[in-house]
């Protein structure tokens, strides 16, 4: 992995022109700690792939998404779902989304260019998602969950919602042991940075399953993006499962 050390030892503002930039390069940015005002650019050597064609989904968890146990959104609660993935749990004390980091994604957030997955349970946050978009490209950043399986369907909805929208590239930005299971794969830097700027210079539609499937509704006050009602699951399901 390389670390790129930021031009000043505490940056308190990233440039979302930049940041967009720094991912199309195949860059990203981590606090050292949810407390630290400042953040480090990081280049992986081996980079995490999901392939949305290999998406494995396991019997148990297609039940769970089939029953509907959640209610899925996109786009409702951003900012919710960033301070989910931030908060200190179980085997995860520590962050590295910290305040520059959340200001940023959030002004990408407003620009249409990054988006958030969440899974609720009677009425309350329960999990989710939160990922950047340029062109076909998505690169997931973080994920939580409170109840169990909240996070796996939101990645699910996730991968069938990049699937049906043209995108070609998710990148996990590492492999985990968690997101093998999955089938996420290691690519290493050359081979990622092909994929990547194929996905980067595609189209990708991140609202195009609401259009067909979900209840679409417009929100005035950003670019270039949507709230999202619930998707059934067994869409989700079935796009999962069927052959290209």
């Amino acid at each position: 992995m390389t670390i790129i050390p930021p031009p000043s030892s505490q940056i308190q503002h990233l440039d979302p022109d930049l940041l967009l930039r720094a991912y199309g390069a195949g860059m990203f940015p981590m606090g050292e700690t949810r407390a630290a005002p400042d953040v480090f650019w990081v280049e992986p050597k081996i980079r995490g792939v999901l392939p949305l064609d290999g998406f494995h989904l396991p019997r148990s968890l297609a039940k769970v998404i089939r029953a509907d146990r959640f209610e899925v959104t996109v786009d409702r609660a951003f900012g919710d779902v960033m301070a989910g993935c931030a908060a200190a749990a179980e085997g995860r004390e520590e962050s590295w989304i910290n305040a520059t980091i959340t200001e940023a994604y959030t002004e990408l957030f407003d620009r249409g260019a990054a988006h958030s997955v969440e899974c609720w349970q009677h009425g309350k946050l329960v999990g989710g998602l939160y990922g950047v978009k340029i062109g076909a490209a998505f690169f997931g950043e973080s994920m939580f969950t409170r109840v169990r399986d909240a996070s796996k369907v939101a990645l699910a909805h996730l991968v069938a919602r990049l699937r049906f929208g043209g995108f070609t590239l998710l990148d996990t930005q590492f492999l985990t042991e968690h997101l093998s299971h999955f089938g996420a794969k290691a690519v290493p830097r050359a081979a990622y940075r092909g994929l990547l700027a194929s996905a980067v210079a595609g189209s990708g539609d991140f609202g195009a399953l609401d259009a067909r499937f979900g209840d679409l509704s417009p929100d005035p006050g950003r670019e270039a993006t949507t709230v999202s009602g619930p998707v059934a699951g067994k869409v989700i399901v079935q796009l999962l499962t069927q052959t290209s």
